[in-house]
């Protein structure tokens, strides 16, 4: 099996994975019954927590001491992008924030052609225009006008979240775990001056915690790691697959049935998802890998 395309699948199992973990979020929200700023507060420190003891003895850090500029910019892309999401949904309509942040993958296959002077494959434009028309379905009876603020916030929560992978894409090397730890009390620090975090109910405590300390660091790792293996922009596409998975586990916990463009959309989502995946494979089965950035044609 030629490395290249054992490389390819690792990233796409990794990124599908994250992603596939990360979409019980939404429901977990809703379990915890909590203000945003709360969740915000508690799932930050949390992560950040738990991955903290993970980075105990120094090694994990070893990897950050020359890539320290990289290292912060990363943890504070992390931090704002999770709070700026928070800041969108409070000031305009979720779908509106949903179809805003489908534009991750965009941002992504730019930043990575600016900024890496990476190839963006054809095959992955037409993806990220398909999974943002199927999004877009999907939510297109939510949408609203109102809400300029929260719209520009979920615009630069995408924006972050693109140029994050694109960062990390550029650095495989360096460990992903003290960066999410970091970026993780970051957004911490960033709910806590609206956040009420001590006034909870039990219940919400536990959801919290299980959010916190395994669910969302999981999900971090595995996605953001995905991009030692997979662009940028191929990395962010599976996020768009979180909106409406995250409707799915609502649905069949909460008995939440969704609308018929739902599932619509969301079939077109996964079927462009499967073929992009798909065409990448045999394409990675197709070249010869040469030193990080290179590859046969």
């Amino acid at each position: 099996m030629p490395h290249s395309l054992h490389d390819h699948r690792q990233g796409l199992i990794m990124a599908a994975g994250g992603v596939f973990v990360l979409s019980i979020d939404s429901l977990l929200v809703r379990l915890a019954a909590s203000d945003g700023w709360d969740i915000i507060f508690w799932r930050g420190a949390l992560m950040g927590l738990s991955l903290s003891l993970l980075c105990l003895g120094g090694k994990r850090l070893a990897s950050l001491r020359g890539h320290m500029m990289m290292s912060l910019s990363s943890a504070l892309l992390l931090g704002l992008s999770s709070g700026l999401f928070v800041l969108a949904v409070m000031n305009t309509k979720v779908a509106n924030v949903v179809v805003i942040l489908s534009a991750a993958p965009l941002f992504a296959a730019i930043f990575t052609r600016m900024f890496l002077h990476e190839p963006v494959p054809l095959r992955t434009w037409l993806a990220i225009v398909l999974a943002m028309l199927g999004l877009l379905v999907v939510f297109a009876g939510g949408l609203s006008g109102d809400g300029l603020v929260g719209d520009l916030y979920a615009l630069a929560a995408a924006a972050a979240v693109g140029g994050n992978l694109t960062l990390l894409r550029h650095h495989p090397t360096v460990d992903r775990v003290p960066l999410i730890a970091i970026g993780g009390f970051i957004s911490a620090l960033i709910a806590l001056p609206m956040a009420a975090p001590l006034s909870l109910a039990p219940k919400s405590y536990a959801v919290l915690a299980l959010m916190g300390l395994l669910q969302m660091p999981l999900a971090t790792v595995l996605i953001n790691s995905a991009t030692r293996y997979l662009p940028s922009a191929e990395v962010a596409l599976f996020y768009l697959l979180e909106a409406v998975l995250g409707t799915l586990w609502v649905w069949w916990w909460l008995n939440e049935q969704p609308p018929h463009a739902t599932l619509l959309g969301g079939t077109l989502i996964l079927l462009t998802l499967v073929v992009n995946a798909w065409l990448g494979l045999r394409h990675s089965g197709s070249r010869k890998v040469l030193p990080y950035g290179e590859y046969s044609k």
